[in-house]
């Protein structure tokens, strides 16, 4: 089964030799080797289905305070896609004042989450993620990005992009330990907070024990995770030492 490259529609088809090359030049950007295939099921999405599937939901990923999870996230397609509209957004009603882009640039990128089971996987996606906020910071303020800002990108990357197993709900490096996410939050202005919060609390969300539920003055259940960790209000641009303090401190 494969795709028709113009309608999108899927269908059986044999080739002859002048689509062969095609075909296997399309396949082979799909996939790093047969031994990741057969041993993780990896196969990579073309970006005309990611921008496909992202069009689905088109008024979110230009929300940009949006969160989005991609809880087999790869080198990072859809998340990478998501990063350019929000991006996109940022641009168009920041550009002209440069505090403001940055700003609002850092809260596009500490929206968007994700987990992959393979290192390498995870630094690419990364890596990549960096890549096109300093692109884009640069292509907006005819100017290159600050290192401290940078240096937030990078922290925040490196806390919502994660090595792990969205199955088992546990890191991949330290199996014992649960994937934990962080919420960066945008208060009054050049600040951030930041609360941690237990993946594995946030999508068994029962009502059973009510750990994660509050009522409302309705008498409702409402779902309320509660954060393993809390952080003080912290500039923008010194999350990661906001960090290191808080762990000095423990």
């Amino acid at each position: 089964m494969i795709e028709r490259a113009k309608l999108g529609e899927p269908f059986l088809c044999c080739f002859d030799i002048s689509n062969r090359r095609w075909f296997m030049n399309r396949v082979s950007d799909q996939i790093v080797s047969k031994k990741r295939v057969a041993d993780h099921g990896e196969v990579f999405t073309n970006p005309r289905e990611v921008n496909a599937m992202l069009d689905l939901v088109k008024q979110e990923t230009e929300r940009i305070e949006s969160r989005f999870l991609e809880p087999a996230c790869g080198k990072g397609a859809f998340l990478a896609e998501v990063l350019r509209r929000k991006l996109t957004v940022v641009k168009n009603r920041y550009a002209k004042s440069p505090l403001e882009y940055e700003r609002y640039a850092i809260l596009a990128i500490s929206s968007i989450y994700g987990i992959d089971i393979l290192e390498d996987n995870v630094a690419d996606c990364q890596n990549e993620m960096l890549s096109i906020f300093k692109s884009e910071y640069k292509a907006a303020l005819k100017q290159e990005c600050s290192e401290e800002c940078l240096n937030s990108a990078r922290f925040i990357l490196q806390k919502n992009i994660v090595w792990g197993d969205a199955l088992t709900l546990k890191r991949v490096d330290h199996p014992d330990q649960p994937i934990v996410f962080s919420e960066w939050s945008a208060v009054n202005g050049k600040m951030m907070k930041r609360r941690d919060y237990s993946f594995s609390q946030m999508v068994n969300c029962s009502t059973e024990g009510l750990p994660l539920f509050n009522v409302n003055d309705k008498g409702e259940d409402v779902w309320a995770p509660r954060p393993v960790k809390e952080f003080p209000l912290t500039h923008y641009l010194k999350l990661a030492e906001a960090e290191r303090e808080v762990n000095d401190a423990a």
